[in-house]
């Protein structure tokens, strides 16, 4: 009887070892799935310092690019603008052999000033309305000679300035 005991304890001794064995088994593979899991889905704190840096990086160079492009769009509108207002001038002269005075300006373009002084007037108007800058301003319209030049004051709406505030001309336009 005694060797049938020995045998059945050191059976089940070998039984219970092999669960034990497999239990921690089973456990250290949860453990290193968890570990994975938590390393797998967080970032370092030197992972996260290098990307914004990088984004600093890229803000630096990307900002003052886009914060003058508005003022260059304005000022870029406002030649085009003068541009369709000198097509209109020149109409206006292919017509009738000269463009209007400075004192006349871009209004003779839209109703004949001068009946005698231009007699081969379109029937229709050059421009249907007066010519805006960005800002909302009238432009000034400049005869000088046998040409003229049109000008935008500009943000500040006053003559001279400089910088974003300086006048803005045709005849600076078409450089």
């Amino acid at each position: 009887m005694t060797k049938e005991f020995g045998l059945k304890s050191h059976k089940t001794t070998t039984l219970t070892k092999n669960k034990n064995i497999f239990l921690i088994n089973k456990v250290n593979q949860k453990q290193n799935k968890i570990s994975l899991t938590t390393t797998k889905n967080a970032f370092s704190l030197l992972e996260l310092l290098v990307v914004i840096l990088i984004l600093g990086i890229l803000a630096a160079a990307v900002v003052p690019r886009v914060v003058g492009a508005g003022d260059k769009a304005k000022v870029d509108l406002v030649c085009v603008n003068m541009k369709g207002a000198a097509n209109a001038l020149k109409m206006f002269k292919l017509d009738n052999g000269m463009y209007p005075d400075t004192e006349e300006g871009f209004e003779a373009l839209q109703s004949n000033p001068d009946a005698d002084k231009y007699s081969n007037y379109s029937s229709a108007a050059y421009l249907e309305h007066l010519p805006k800058d960005s800002w909302g301003s009238k432009m000034v319209y400049i005869k000088t000679g046998n040409a003229f030049d049109i000008i935008s004051y500009g943000a500040d709406k006053r003559e001279g300035g400089t910088d974003e505030y300086a006048d803005i001309k045709y005849s600076g336009c078409n450089k």
